[in-house]
């Protein structure tokens, strides 16, 4: 009987075998991104500076010659004036105004999301990986974010709907508004660039 104790005791400080803890489905977030650095206070700009900002937004591929001509100040005045846009933050970037159509994303529709209150940096994470995606806005009124996409056809944007927003879980509803026809406008004042 002491001999069945005894078993019993050692039997009683062996270690629990570990059971494997469950597993859980990695999240998607993507990595969050490190905060913007803090721009100036933005200055009050002139008359030339609003000329610059048109003529680069008409043509974002003018020369710095070109645009010193059409303002009438010096090169080197120019060159300053884009720079201080640019590091004063008016001027985000450069880019090409594209044919989505041709470009093969023959779908486009604007996207309005109703979200979980104080989730829209979270929300604004996951729209900014959204292949397609290619404008996001936090609006007021009946809902809460305005998201602009392109995608190939009517297949991939029910795919991006149903499948990409609604799963992400501080999206409480859409509606999807397709788009038949689009065009970026230009300031009337602003001539054609030349061809």
């Amino acid at each position: 009987m002491a001999s069945e104790r005894m078993a019993d005791q050692h039997a009683d400080d062996r270690p629990e075998p570990e059971l494997p803890e469950p597993q859980r489905p990695e999240s998607r977030l993507p990595e969050p991104r490190l905060p913007e650095p803090r721009l100036p206070e933005p200055r009050p700009l002139d008359a030339i500076d609003r000329d610059i900002l048109q003529i680069l937004h008409t043509d974002g591929r003018a020369s710095i010659r070109a645009v010193a001509e059409r303002v009438h100040v010096s090169r080197a005045n120019a060159y300053a004036r884009i720079n201080r846009l640019i590091d004063d933050g008016v001027i985000r970037g450069f880019g090409a105004r594209i044919n989505h159509e041709r470009a093969g994303q023959g779908a486009s529709a604007y996207i309005t999301l109703k979200i979980v209150q104080n989730t829209w940096r979270t929300v604004r994470e996951h729209l900014r990986a959204l292949p397609g995606a290619s404008h996001i806005a936090l609006v007021s009124g009946d809902f809460d974010v305005l998201l602009l996409v392109h995608t190939p056809d009517n297949r991939a944007l029910r795919e991006l709907v149903l499948t990409r927003l609604q799963s992400i879980p501080e999206v409480l509803s859409t509606r999807t508004l397709l788009v038949f026809e689009e065009e970026d406008l230009k300031s009337p004042a602003s001539p054609e660039p030349e061809r």
